[in-house]
């Protein structure tokens, strides 16, 4: 189907992942390294549907699921519509314990970066 001016509309034989908003993740993953973690909060502020606080009152990720990984070295994949929240709270964390990795390991943002 098409307007009268010619665009495309989602139909659903045309539906595509394009025509809404993307929850899809990028290939990057994060996780908190409690251990150094400070409790501060910026990165609950900065993407909540990542970071939340546990009872201890220190950060954790959550997945898609909306559940904490409390497990040690937890890692989720990053949400491609908050990459760069993300990433900022991992620069700008002041305990320094956010850790943004590529698929290969390597680090995109956080202590050591």
């Amino acid at each position: 189907m098409v307007t009268d001016d010619r665009s495309p509309v989602a139909t659903p034989t045309n539906f595509s992942a394009a025509s809404t908003p993307s929850t899809a993740s990028s290939t990057l993953r994060v996780r908190v390294d409690q251990a150094e973690c400070t409790g501060d909060g910026l990165c609950v502020q900065l993407a909540p549907t990542v970071f939340e606080f546990d009872i201890d009152g220190l950060a954790y990720v959550k997945g898609a699921d909306g559940e904490l990984r409390t497990r040690a070295g937890a890692s989720v994949p990053v949400p491609l519509p908050l990459v760069d929240d993300v990433v900022a709270a991992a620069d700008d964390c002041p305990g320094s314990c956010i850790y943004v990795e590529r698929p290969d390991g390597t680090l995109e943002a956080g202590p050591g970066s």
